[in-house]
């Protein structure tokens, strides 16, 4: 009988997560996928940790040969010399007395000695985990779906009256050949993989409560590393309301005094407008003032930025080399919105950030390969706020001049505070004028001033007057005049 009460571990910590503690002891879980999916790397998983915590493994290979299974485990770590094995896959000497077969169906064969192995084996050793793998063979070993059906509920009924927690996959190659098996167990698990990602994902848990999603996960050197889905909800903390400033008093004029913690910052405008530069200066006035600020690139080559901000008198080395300053570059498609995620909550669980800058949305698309950014970014920029992380975001659009758009990637929702950077046209000259859109902790400026990015830094000059039209690129001087 299933209990509803104790759980043991997966052997993965993410799948642990996402069970809620692990598998429910003493039932059965299904782990379906295409070849090649890392179906036997978790069952391999499930042995040693029972294993390490003194237990009786069981794995019994119908399709793999001992060897094989054996040679695989210690590619990932894992030792399997103190797990049974019980190997009836098919040796060598099959194929030479095969021939005798001919006139019997090899169920009618095969089906009494197999039995009786598996049976002698579970009673002498009484295990409490056993790992099938995999049990589409004994579709094999039945004379139709009725009796393959009957066969597995009693096979699995067996194991679990002899106090076993069993895992179990299959290879079965379409969702038709599955579905009896996906009735029969407490869980299911499927497995996927896609040309830059891998994702699981549990269908059933019967009874229990669990973490839905496509969860992504790495067969690495080490086996399986699953990063499950970030849920804001379970994360939070006390914090003090404060503000981050720029160090820049006229800049801070217009955000009110500065970026609120526990909020969501966006700087908007287009390439080349000045947006890192900008939020550079509050990760920088945030790190020399004792706190710890994070700025993921996942455009812009680290030298090159740290560059070009020491050339305009923003201390970015000297900060970074301090520690206060962490400079993640991400790499296009290589993490998944799941890791990169875990990344981000590293550095704030751990080294305790309280400004964070992701630099862009554009990139972040990108390198995560998320087609539809928005409910990934939605649940980081919870998760960060529940935490009392300020956020800065970097949004670039598409337009140089025109009309105005807050963003081109339809997230300005997710804004505290939404900061724009723009072009405009004075006189035949191209300059660029900054100022906030809503804040929505506090008051702020409702003007507009120009910007400069010069060699002594930044520089936020007076409130345009006597103008309108600014947004739209080219703007007009009332009264022929300027202050």
């Amino acid at each position: 009988m299933v209990s509803v009460h104790q759980k043991i571990a997966t052997g993965i910590s993410g799948l642990d997560i996402i069970f809620g503690g692990g598998y429910i002891q003493n039932s059965n879980c299904l782990v379906k996928g295409k070849p090649g999916t890392g179906k036997t790397t978790l069952g391999l998983h499930f042995l040693n940790a029972g294993t390490l915590q003194g237990e009786k493994c069981l794995l019994i290979t119908l399709g793999e040969r001992r060897s094989g299974i054996v040679a695989n485990a210690a590619l990932f770590g894992i030792d399997l010399s103190e797990t049974a094995i019980l190997d009836l896959s098919p040796q060598a000497e099959f194929f030479s007395r095969s021939q005798s077969y001919d006139i019997f169906t090899p169920s009618e064969v095969e089906r009494e000695p197999v039995t009786a192995e598996i049976m002698k084996c579970v009673e002498e050793l009484k295990p409490s985990r056993v790992f099938i793998d995999s049990v589409s063979n004994f579709r094999y070993l039945a004379g139709d779906e009725f009796q393959y059906r009957r066969q597995t509920i009693a096979f699995l009924r067996y194991l679990q009256e002899n106090g076993a927690t069993v895992l179990l996959t299959s290879e079965s190659g379409s969702e038709s050949q599955d579905s009896d098996l996906q009735f029969i167990c407490d869980a299911v698990i499927n497995l996927c993989s896609f040309d830059f990602y891998n994702t699981l994902k549990v269908e059933k848990y019967r009874g229990m409560n669990h973490l839905k999603g496509a969860h992504s996960f790495r067969i690495t050197d080490s086996g399986i590393t699953i990063f499950p889905k970030l849920r804001p909800s379970v994360h939070s903390r006390e914090f003090i309301p404060a503000l981050f400033p720029s160090g820049i008093e006229s800049l801070d004029k217009l955000t009110g005094g500065g970026l609120n913690s526990g909020t969501v910052s966006i700087i908007s405008g287009p390439a080349g407008v000045g947006k890192t530069t900008a939020g550079m200066q509050f990760l920088v006035q945030n790190a020399v003032s004792g706190g710890h600020s994070v700025h993921f690139s996942f455009e812009e080559e680290t030298e090159i930025m740290i560059q070009r901000c020491e050339k305009i008198g923003i201390p970015v080395k000297s900060q970074a080399e301090s520690g206060r300053l962490s400079i993640i570059k991400v790499e296009p498609l290589s993490h998944t919105p799941d890791e990169f995620a875990l990344i981000v909550r590293n550095e704030v669980e751990s080294r305790n950030a309280s400004l964070v800058m992701i630099d862009s949305i554009a990139g972040y698309k990108i390198a995560t390969g998320d087609s539809d950014l928005t409910p990934d970014l939605h649940a980081l920029c919870k998760y960060l706020q529940n935490m009392g992380v300020a956020t800065i975001l970097i949004a670039e659009q598409e337009t140089i001049a025109g009309e105005f758009r807050a963003t081109d990637n339809g997230i300005s929702y997710l804004a505290d505070t939404l900061i724009f950077i723009k072009y405009i046209e004075i006189n035949g000259s191209i300059k660029k004028a900054i100022g906030v859109l809503k804040k929505r902790l506090g008051d702020f400026e409702k003007t507009l001033r120009e910007l400069e990015i010069t060699g002594g830094g930044i520089k936020v000059g007076a409130p345009f007057h006597n103008v309108k039209g600014i947004l739209t690129g080219i703007p007009e001087w009332l009264n022929l005049k300027k202050e």
